[in-house]
């Protein structure tokens, strides 16, 4: 039986390449050259599956994925139904913050306008607090919406917090701490546990070997 990982494109998929070759799972060929959504292990046993960042966690919920790796704010924002986190692989680290113009004061705004993605974890993060917010649901160039009048923060993932600082921005509040999970689909967890198992204990001595 073939698994199937989820991965995305980018800064996590690059980072967890040495952790997957550290646990004998090579691609046949690179994703960023290959036109392929499904790419073939050098092994045979493993394929990939290259999908969104946001679609990791619903591929491995559902089935189209054994296991996946994925940011802890794209969890966080999914719920995690269905799936098992078994490994934090301690990659991709960021933040889920709250940023606006240095200026405003959270403490004094009746009722904000918060601009993200993230609209599960603001609208929570908010809440937590007692204050009352219009979550308005943007997929990128979030900086422009305070910019713009659009909303008064944004509710964003910050690394280096350049883009930020370039558009006069700043983080105001700390949301969760994000990094990259291993995810496992819990049927198959339970089927293919004499396969997965192994998988997931190499990764976890790769991770430690740092």
């Amino acid at each position: 039986m073939t698994l199937r990982i989820a991965l995305s494109k980018g800064r996590i998929f690059d980072d967890t390449l040495p952790l997957l070759a550290a646990a004998g799972i090579r691609p046949s060929e690179s994703p960023e050259t290959s036109r392929k959504l499904i790419l073939p292990s050098q092994s045979g046993d493993v394929e990939f599956l290259i999908v969104r960042a946001s679609d990791v966690a619903t591929y491995v919920q559902h089935g189209g994925a054994d296991l996946g790796v994925v940011g802890k704010d794209v969890l966080l924002e999914h719920g995690g139904e269905g799936l098992i986190e078994p490994l934090d692989l301690g990659i991709a680290s960021c933040k889920l913050m709250v940023c606006g113009p240095p200026e405003l004061d959270l403490s004094q705004k009746h009722r904000l306008r918060v601009a993200t993605k993230y609209t599960h974890c603001a609208r929570e993060h908010f809440a937590a607090t007692g204050r009352q917010v219009e979550i308005i649901k943007l997929y990128g160039s979030m900086e422009l919406a305070p910019l713009t009048g659009l909303a008064d923060v944004i509710v964003d993932v910050v690394d280096t917090g350049n883009t930020l600082r370039a558009n006069g921005l700043e983080a105001l509040e700390h949301v969760a701490n994000s990094s990259a999970r291993l995810v496992v689909n819990r049927v198959s967890m339970k089927i293919s546990h004499a396969s997965i198992a192994p998988i997931i204990e190499r990764l976890r001595a790769a991770v430690a070997a740092g």
